[in-house]
């Protein structure tokens, strides 16, 4: 194969490869990480999947895909890309979030609808109960709205009930907030937090490894639940029956190294009893937001440093990179990939100073994923 099969991949042919092996049937998303570290690239695997074997390699039907591939899935992701504030964000890419990388098994793509830097800003998942009592849903709201003013992303899975509160209180708190799906991004499920996910679309983003069309399917939502808890620094469970689907995103923190956090409640309450059995087994008991901050310690901080600064408050708070990137900016729409150039800064730090920026109404986006500053902003 020829060294410089990666390297003559143009970004368009780059992204098709990462498709093509994202809908590659019986890889998931490990074999594929493996696939492409072993090869050096995306572009580089699809080269060489003609000389690989059927059974010691790949499985057969992945080694019959990528040999030939059908193109019809990757048009149907390309579309939905095409979209207003939908991206397609792969493993190779600068915005991907740093935390869901360090996973054993990050999704090779990620669909997102939103602000594309909102999931890898540093951020807490809380998951509980698809029925809680009133008390665990005011716990829920008023946790995620402490931490959010504290500058953490709450990530969550746009459930009923717990994860709907959490989300909620951020949104309150003015803050950030992620939710990831169990199904493609052309549908909202449940179907009656459709307002609820705009919402978050608007000061977040709406994430999943699930490629547009896919129906909200019971094996996808355990699956899920590791990227709950992958793109977080910890993990809080705030009212859990003993088999529930928080338990599984408890465990998946513990696998990826994250901490682990519970609420605990009355004995009498059969929803505390999942919370009771994670502190048994080691997680952290939490009686308050500031308890989990104290407990993140550095990494907590370094969040808060990254939180929306206070409107009216702006212009106090913007530093020299800050200052640079807008000078960098102009008033005409310009792409993350020339603010890279002008500025000096990363591709990651771009992109999550864009989207603070933006819940700041500094900078608006324009179609394209293109970036223009607000008239009249004062750069002082």
């Amino acid at each position: 194969m020829n060294d410089a099969t990666e390297d003559r991949c143009a970004d368009q042919d780059r992204l098709r490869a990462w498709l093509t092996l994202a809908h590659a049937p019986g890889l998931g998303a490990a074999g594929i990480r493996a696939l492409v570290e072993r090869f050096g690239g995306p572009c580089r695997v699809l080269a060489a999947a003609g000389g690989l074997r059927a059974g010691e390699e790949l499985p057969a039907a992945a080694l019959d895909f990528l040999g030939q591939p059908d193109p019809a899935p990757i048009e149907r992701d390309l579309a939905w890309a095409a979209g207003e504030r939908n991206y397609l964000i792969t493993l190779d890419d600068p915005v991907y979030p740093r935390l869901l990388r360090q996973i054993p098994d990050p999704p090779p793509v990620l669909y997102l609808h939103g602000e594309p830097a909102a999931p890898a800003l540093l951020g807490l998942a809380l998951v509980g109960s698809r029925n809680p009592t009133a008390g665990g849903s005011a716990t829920a709201h008023d946790f995620a709205a402490h931490l959010a003013g504290a500058g953490l992303v709450i990530v969550s899975g746009l459930a009923l009930g717990i994860d709907a509160a959490a989300h909620q209180g951020a949104l309150d708190a003015g803050g950030v907030t992620v939710a990831v799906a169990g199904t493609g991004l052309d549908r909202v499920y449940p179907a009656r937090h459709r307002e609820l996910a705009h919402r978050i679309a608007e000061r977040g983003a709406l994430v999943s490894e699930f490629p547009p069309g896919t129906p909200p399917l019971p094996a996808n939502f355990p699956r899920r639940n590791r990227l709950i808890s992958g793109l977080g620094l910890g993990t809080l469970v705030v009212e859990a029956a003993p088999k529930s689907g928080s338990l599984i995103t408890a465990r998946a923190a513990t696998e990826q190294g994250r901490e682990v956090f519970a609420i605990p409640g009355s004995i009498h309450n059969p929803l505390a009893r999942g919370c009771h059995a994670l502190i048994r087994q080691g997680a952290k008991l939490v009686e308050t937001a500031d308890h989990i901050l104290e407990e993140l310690g550095p990494l907590a901080a370094a969040g808060a440093e990254q939180a929306a600064p206070a409107p009216g408050n702006a212009a106090a708070t913007l530093d020299a990179d800050y200052l640079r990137l807008l000078e960098c900016m102009g008033h005409e729409p310009v792409g993350v990939d020339q603010l890279v150039d002008r500025s000096g800064l990363t591709a990651e730090q771009v992109s999550s100073m864009l989207l603070l920026l933006e819940l700041e109404d500094r900078v608006v986006s324009a179609p394209g994923g293109r970036y223009t500053r607000v008239p009249n902003e004062s750069l002082k």
